[in-house]
């Protein structure tokens, strides 16, 4: 009996590790698909009979309906069950990954790319669910560093992939790579993930979800708007002041709904808190390093596609370096002295950015950014463990919600706050910012460093004890 209990035991583990390389697995298609096409456009172009400028409408209808779903996600996956969901996120993903790859027009590969948006914004939050219900506390650190990564490698992965595969290949094999990735989740959802759902059927927040959908349309359509050249402000301004008041409205029909699709009551808990405020600036000044570093080496720098793209591998490289030690390290200081200390590292690492320049040796560059990589891979993994320590089961499907929204809106303002301290930094040294040089481009990280440093004071908030029934510090 024993034996058999333990044996049990084991196999549960294992489970919930292959669930979370399975998860992970599923993030990393959905965040690779929106970062890969970036290179491939010049080739895509003339086969839709449009301009690469035009077909970045597909970038951003997929980054559009991300933003506008993602908030009914969880009430989705309570109402019809997390693997029905997920398998049918993956499969509306996968068939539409089809359908971009076989476009001959423009109107088809947007619409296409609408439908990819649809399935990516239930794949990635209700995934993340997934794993949250099917592991233990004590076991959460784990599973959380598998499926962060995905986040932090595809968008620094998705252009250099994007590239060979148009070389060598044809852009349309970009998506129906997808295929045989999305069958085999498909397979795997159905072996290994119940189908949980919620034991109370609460209606749909139609409202909340009007009103928080437009508030992420209008904040993540601005953002697309500062990467033109000239930015136009008054457009940019008028969505984020939209953003803004429809956001408004969000907190206050929180307040007065039974059941809000997105609880903001979840920032009552200090843990949960600290992450959404101090983290999403934090996770916003990381995410304008995939955007600067390669504009930096071949615009400041006059380095080809290649050759940045290889010096980019190396912030990768950091990136799953530290992953073995993130556990040990959490374990052993606990998450309070780990975020101040290491988001002060890698602010400075994010700074350093800026000391970069073109006779440095190219060793001596892949080292800096390797362990910039280290420090930011440390500080996301600790965020999205810590995100969860202390919620109650009862709200982990409204605050994961809350959380993968943040963290979705965050990360894609990396490309807009980015675009603005490039913008600054040409005021200051009075260049047009049409003619961008080195100098710019370091006072442009040394904001960025500051932004990220400011991201940290939140940190100090919390107990010296925060998370430890995850990080097993006082076990």
């Amino acid at each position: 009996m024993v034996r058999c209990n333990s044996l049990t035991m084991i196999f549960h583990r294992q489970r919930f590790v292959l669930i979370s390389f399975l998860v992970a697995g599923a993030f990393f298609m959905e965040n690779l698909d929106g970062t890969v096409i970036a290179t491939a456009l010049p080739q895509m172009a003339p086969a839709l009979h449009s301009s690469p400028i035009a077909l970045s409408a597909g970038m951003s209808a997929y980054m559009l309906t991300l933003a506008v779903f993602i908030p009914i996600s969880g009430w989705v996956a309570d109402r019809f069950g997390s693997r029905t969901v997920f398998a049918t996120a993956i499969s509306i993903f996968t068939f539409s990954s089809i359908l971009c790859g076989m476009s001959h027009q423009l109107w088809q590969f947007t619409a296409a790319r609408v439908l990819q948006g649809i399935g990516g914004a239930m794949m990635v939050p209700v995934g993340r669910l997934v794993v949250l219900r099917n592991t233990e506390k004590k076991d959460l650190m784990q599973s959380i560093a598998y499926i962060v990564w995905p986040g932090l490698v595809a968008p620094i992965l998705g252009p250099p992939v994007g590239g060979f595969i148009t070389t060598y290949a044809t852009w349309r094999w970009i998506f129906f790579l997808n295929v045989p990735l999305g069958m085999l989740g498909i397979l795997l959802t159905f072996v290994l993930v119940p189908n949980h759902r919620a034991e109370e059927r609460n209606p749909l927040d139609w409202l909340g979800f009007l009103l928080s959908g437009l508030s992420c349309f209008c904040l993540m359509y601005g953002l697309d708007f500062m990467e033109q050249q000239p930015i136009p402000w008054a457009k940019v301004g008028t969505l984020w002041a939209l953003s803004a008041a429809f956001g408004g409205l969000v907190a206050l029909h929180d307040r007065r709904h039974p059941f809000p699709l997105i609880d903001l009551s979840a920032l009552r808990i200090p843990t949960f808190s600290v992450v959404i405020i101090g983290g999403s600036l934090f996770r916003t000044a990381i995410g304008t390093a995939p955007f600067l570093l390669p504009m930096m080496f071949q615009v400041g720098f006059g380095m080809n596609a290649f050759t940045s793209g290889l010096l980019m591998i190396a912030l990768f490289a950091g990136n799953l370096g530290m992953k073995t030690v993130t556990t040990p390290i959490l374990r052993r200081f606990g998450f309070r002295n780990v975020l101040i200390t290491n988001g002060m590292l890698a602010a400075l690492s994010l700074a350093a950015y800026g000391f970069l320049t073109a006779g440095m040796p190219k060793l001596l560059i892949a080292t800096i950014l390797f362990l910039g990589g280290l420090c930011r891979s440390m500080q996301f993994t600790s965020l999205s463990t810590l995100a969860f320590a202390d919620v109650p089961s009862e709200k982990i499907s409204r605050a994961n919600t809350f959380f993968s929204t943040a963290t979705q809106m965050s990360l894609g303002m990396g490309i807009g706050v980015g675009a603005v301290a490039l913008h600054a930094a040409a005021l200051l040294h009075g260049t047009a910012p049409t003619n961008l040089t080195v100098g710019e481009f370091h006072l442009a990280f040394f904001l960025i460093g500051g932004i990220a440093l400011v991201g940290i004071v939140d940190c100090f908030k919390l107990a010296p004890d925060a998370g430890a029934i995850v990080s097993g510090r006082h076990s």
